[in-house]
Order: C-alpha cells, then sequence, then structure tokens
C-alpha cells in the first residue's frame, strides 16, 4: 500500500491536515489534491480509486488519519445539502458520490440506490422520527396533541439542511418525481404514527369523523403552507409576522375549532378512548 501511493500525496494530505487543524481523516479530497498540485480526479486514479490507500500510507508514515464518518451518513449528509442549496433536480447519484467523497458502487452498496437514499434523507430531515416519538408517548388530549403535531412539522421544516420545502414543492410539481419517493417511503410510518395518534381521539367521539388522510391534511395543511410561505413572507415589510411559536398556536386554536367536536372536550390521552 505505502509503495503505490506518491510520497508527495502523503506530504500533502499531512499539509493539510496541519493548516486545517484537523486530522487527515476529515481533509477534504479536493483539499489534498490542491496541496498536491494535482486535480482531485488525478488524485483519485492515483490512488486507485479511493483514499483508502492514502490513509494506510499516511498510517504507515507513523501518524494516525483519524476516523472517517462512515460512507452512509457521508451520503445522507450531501445528499440533504445538494437538496436544500440546489433542490431535488439535482440529486444525483453522480453528484451525491462526488460531495460524499466516496466512489459510485460503494455508494450504491449502502444505501441501496438511489430509492434507499432518498428513504434515508426523507427519515433523517423529515418529521418521521418525531411522530413515532409522539406515538409512543401521546401528549394529553386532543389540543396536546395538535399542538404538539404542529410543533413537530416545525421542527423538520427548520431543521438544516432544509429538506422539507424543497420536497413537498417537488411533490406538488411532479407527481412522479424524486420527492413523491420520498413520501411513498415514509409514508407508512408516518400513517401508522399519525393514526396512532389520532384514531382514539375520533373513536371517543372528541374528532368529527372523517376519513384520517382528510383529518390529517386538516390538522397539517395549514402550517405546512405556512412554514413554506413564512421565509418569503419574511422579507415584505408590509406583513407583520408573529413569532412562529405564536403562528403554531394561532394555526392550532383554529384546526381544534375546525375538527373538535362541539360539547364533547378534549380530555384523555391519544391512546385513551
Amino acid at each position: 500500500m505505502k509503495d503505490r501511493v506518491p510520497q508527495e500525496f502523503v506530504d500533502a494530505a499531512l499539509a493539510a491536515a496541519r493548516e486545517r487543524g484537523t486530522d487527515v481523516a476529515s481533509v477534504p479530497v479536493t483539499a489534498i489534491a490542491a496541496a498536491a498540485g494535482v486535480s482531485r480526479s488525478t488524485l483519485l486514479r492515483r490512488l486507485g480509486g479511493t483514499r483508502a490507500a492514502l490513509d494506510e500510507a499516511v498510517r504507515a508514515a507513523g501518524v494516525d488519519p483519524g476516523a472517517r464518518t462512515p460512507v452512509r451518513e457521508r451520503a445522507i449528509t450531501a445528499a440533504a445539502r445538494i437538496i436544500d442549496e440546489h433542490g431535488l433536480g439535482a440529486l444525483t447519484m453522480d453528484a451525491v458520490a462526488d460531495a460524499a467523497e466516496c466512489s459510485l458502487p460503494g455508494l450504491h452498496a449502502v444505501v441501496d440506490g438511489r430509492d434507499g437514499l432518498l428513504a434515508a434523507v426523507f427519515e433523517r430531515y423529515g418529521p418521521v422520527r418525531e411522530l413515532e416519538r409522539l406515538a409512543a408517548e401521546p401528549p394529553e388530549g386532543l389540543e396536546g396533541t395538535v399542538r404538539a403535531l404542529h410543533a413537530a412539522l416545525a421542527a423538520a421544516f427548520q431543521r438544516r439542511p432544509r429538506v422539507m420545502p424543497a420536497l413537498l414543492a417537488d411533490t406538488a410539481s411532479r407527481p412522479d418525481g424524486p420527492g413523491s419517493a420520498m413520501f411513498r417511503a415514509g409514508f407508512p410510518r408516518l400513517f401508522a404514527a399519525m393514526g396512532g395518534l389520532l384514531l382514539p381521539h375520533v373513536r371517543a367521539g372528541r374528532v368529527v369523523p372523517m376519513p384520517l388522510p382528510l383529518l390529517i391534511q386538516q390538522i397539517l395543511g395549514p402550517v405546512a403552507v405556512h412554514l413554506m410561505l413564512r421565509p418569503v413572507l419574511e422579507t415584505r415589510d408590509e406583513v407583520e409576522l408573529p413569532p412562529l411559536e405564536e403562528t403554531c398556536e394561532v394555526l392550532a386554536d383554529a384546526c381544534l375549532r375546525a375538527i373538535a367536536v362541539p360539547g364533547a372536550g378534549s380530555a384523555g390521552g391519544a391512546g385513551g378512548a
């Protein structure tokens, strides 16, 4: 391994790491290539297509290169950043492999292809995990459930990199596009979590009877639209918006007036029908 890697590449990697104040494993290939005076593609080609050979050569030189983040984690983060900065249309496996500094075959192997990558990004940056946590420990009463759902969606929209706005915009404009694929992958878990939170209130007579998909839209639709438009509205001098937390309270109150059965109250947890 040591013989395969030119010494100037080892020296360049060490110099780039010293300049950045980090270990070699945390230095991007592009920075090492620049320090060596070659292009990224030339560096990777001479390393055999992967930087693993370079890390081994650095280790053989008596320096611990450090631990790199696993390829799957780098790929999910890279994909989310591409979506945030350029939209879902720019999300290609080649672009993700380049940003994650891994080989294309290696990327396919760890995320199970493009569909698997989309599903992983949606799970990480969408509302799935928050909703499942809520379903595992339901809030008290219908009012608490609605407010918690609004808060969970707001948290997902604000999470960086911002994936949710791009996902919903792409889904609305291209029913067969990558946004729809992401939504389809996460839908079973979303639907199960929302059903666990809302159906007990429906069965207890606290919520106006309606199909669960419509009930979900009734609760989350207005706040989702607001969260998509808020960044634009905040730039307008003629628009005065309350803080996001207060806005969610206002929308939750309106939602409760629309879905709650008059006189039924909102007592009882989501699991107690």
